[in-house]
């Protein structure tokens, strides 16, 4: 019995890498069901491919990656001779060592030599750097492997993964659709079509559909616009759709930059006005007959030897060079050397920005409810990044239990049923996957109950722009609740509080003010036969309340805690500095016992402020390893008083000269 399961596994995974390597729709894949697509990949649907049939199946097939046509270093090299100034100095070089004037026709091959060499080394050098930053730009993708939601490259995806794509991400393979949630893909690089295209998980019964019918279809380098969506990866590496497509145009000519053009341009004009130039001096100097043959032309061709700007390619490129650098050092990414010179050009730059600007680690810190306003203690992050679920509910200072407020109860229960984030406890910390919203809810969630949420889900409406919310139906408590996560504004239109805005109105002026972002959380008990979602017909529900989430995870308040602890110790050097007016490295750096007495009590007010709950809720600071929360600021203090010792020492020898004079 084991031996026929290993064969029909082995069949099927044959079956599934042989597939891979067809085109991606020549089985009209928008015509399968999902069985025969679970069948034919041999995947599971619902768990995805195990670990060890994905890892076989990357090595039988390759990484999930367009290979790029790449010059050989040698072809690379010799690319810096095609110019028309290196045309002419070898031209120079040749007449010359027909001449027998050796000494000049190898100065003029070093110089060759030596402005090709350097062209060389500043492209391998660019060439380096992008593809460093190729590998800084991998997108990552959401996978369901044995069961388990994981974010993984999207190089590492296999033929017959299981992918979870929401509003945002970019679309890693060519995959078939099994569920779809108002689900829009922005296909325009393959098709041409400007509007989103709305898709669907039903199978298809036309035996010929064109790529942009192919409703149930996705596929590489399309990006997703709105709504959520599971699809199977039918396709991956040169085998999808872009992949032929790059391979069509694999061929084509690259065009230089406008720069290049330019310097190009420069450089025939000067070459030709050079060699014009020369041959008119030639012609003078026979007419005159001042000089002999052999001697007019040897200064013929040092005076356009001379006049050559041999090192305009090598110095152009020293010189984007140097503008990468620079810009490198302001943490800006240039892909390539001639954009430095594009971006000196820019006169405005318009950003958008999305999510935090931190670590995309956010944490609730503060919840209203129509009675209260609580405030939640704890980070949410460790300082290595790992979830924290140490914290409390507090109101007005005291810790409570969140079972006593109707409200909290039911906002909490939503923060758990409609979030999509989980948590799993990998490299000996916990860690979350998913996005950081829904993460600062399950957290909340863990805090609250002490245990991850149990999710009896029967349909999902996921957040999108148009009407600014995301809804879930599930069954809780022998209860079936339609659950609504979103816009404070706009969820609070579809509750029973609606003619109640002065209330919350003010509780969102709060919480912006503090920096939070806020999300407004409601339910609605509904009969036991719903089974879809109408956003359109949602109304009447009951407001739970709004939830206040810090971007950045704690970052904020580590950067304010190392911040106030610099500042304490340059104080308490800046003390023992000026106590007296000698070094404070002497006989009298013991001499005043209250300043010592006064520095320790500061030191113990420090400590407090810093790991004491009620304090780090009124200084905003939070619990810091050694290193930032002390080494940093001592190292800074040692700073100060070095400097103000300097200041001491020269101020004093000054001081001391002025009596010698006087």
């Amino acid at each position: 019995m084991i031996n026929d399961d290993n064969n029909q596994s082995l069949s099927a995974n044959n079956e599934a890498q042989n597939d891979s390597q067809n085109p991606p729709d020549a089985d009209n894949l928008w015509q399968l069901d999902e069985s025969a697509l679970a069948n034919k990949y041999a995947t599971d649907p619902e768990n995805g491919l195990s670990t060890a049939e994905a890892a076989a199946r990357l090595q039988h097939n390759g990484r999930n990656e367009l290979e790029t046509k790449r010059t050989s270093r040698f072809v690379q090299f010799i690319k810096q001779f095609n110019n028309s100034i290196i045309y002419i100095l070898a031209a120079a070089a040749v007449l010359t060592f027909f001449m027998h004037h050796y000494s000049d026709s190898i100065v003029i091959g070093l110089v060759i030599i030596a402005n090709a060499i350097i062209g060389y080394v500043q492209e391998r050098q660019a060439g380096n750097a992008l593809e460093r930053i190729r590998e800084m730009l991998i997108s990552k993708n959401f996978v369901i492997r044995d069961g388990k939601k994981l974010e993984i490259d999207a190089r590492e995806l296999v033929v017959g993964d299981l992918v979870n794509l929401e509003a945002g991400d970019a679309v890693p393979a060519d995959m078939r659709l099994i569920s779809a949630d108002n689900f829009n893909v922005q296909e325009s690089v393959l098709t041409g079509e400007t509007n989103p295209v709305e898709k669907q998980e039903e199978p298809m019964t036309d035996t010929s559909l064109a790529l942009a019918d192919r409703k149930n279809m996705v596929y590489a380098s399309t990006a997703v616009t709105s709504g959520s969506a599971v699809g199977i990866v039918t396709a991956t590496a040169a085998d999808t759709e872009i992949g032929h497509i790059q391979q069509s145009v694999s061929d084509v000519k690259e065009t230089t930059t406008p720069l290049m053009r330019n310097l190009n341009s420069l450089g025939v004009g000067l070459s030709i006005a050079i060699v014009v130039a020369a041959v008119l001096l030639f012609l003078l100097g026979m007419v005159m007959d001042t000089y002999s043959l052999p001697t007019l032309l040897i200064a013929v061709i040092t005076m356009v030897v001379g006049s050559m700007p041999e090192g305009l390619p090598a110095s152009t490129s020293v010189v984007l060079a140097m503008g990468t650098r620079q810009m490198t050092k302001k943490n800006v990414i240039v892909k390539s050397l001639p954009a430095v010179e594009t971006l000196g050009a820019v006169d405005i730059v318009n950003t958008d920005k999305t999510g935090t600007l931190t670590k995309n680690e956010m944490t609730v810190t503060k919840v209203v409810t129509p009675e209260h306003t609580f405030d939640v203690t704890g980070v949410g992050y460790d300082d290595n990044g790992g979830v924290n679920f140490d914290g409390h509910l507090k109101l007005n200072g005291q810790k409570v239990d969140w079972h006593q407020d109707k409200a909290m109860e039911w906002l909490v229960k939503i923060a758990g049923q409609t979030t999509d984030a989980e948590l799993h406890f990998e490299n000996n910390r916990w860690e979350l996957t998913g996005e950081p919203t829904d993460g600062a809810l399950t957290t909340l969630f863990r805090k609250m109950t002490g245990h991850d949420p149990e999710v009896d889900e029967i349909e999902s409406l996921p957040f999108d722009s148009a009407f600014r919310f995301s809804a879930r139906l599930a069954d809780l408590d022998g209860q079936r609740l339609l659950m609504v996560k979103g816009s404070p504004a706009t969820v609070l239109r579809l509750t029973d509080q609606a003619n109640q805005t002065a209330y919350w109105d003010n509780a969102m002026d709060d919480l912006t003010a503090d920096g939070l972002r806020v999300v407004a959380l409601a339910y609605q008990v509904v009969d036991d036969d719903v089974t879809d979602i109408d956003p359109k017909a949602i109304s009447g529900l009951h407001l739970a309340g709004f939830v206040g989430i810090i971007g950045g995870g704690g970052l904020v308040t580590r950067c304010s805690t190392m911040s106030l602890n610099i500042i304490i110790f340059g104080k308490i050097f800046y003390l023992f500095n000026l106590r007296n007016d000698h070094p404070v490295i002497s006989k009298y750096f013991f001499q005043n016992k209250m300043a010592f007495y006064i520095i320790g009590i500061l030191i113990l007010l420090q400590l407090g402020i810093i790991y004491l709950p009620f304090m780090q809720s009124v200084f905003h600071t939070t619990s810091i390893n050694f290193w930032y929360g002390w080494g940093i600021p001592i190292v800074c203090g040692i700073v100060v008083l070095i400097v103000t010792e300097i200041g001491k020492f020269i101020r004093f020898r000054r001081m001391g000269k002025d009596r010698v004079l006087d």
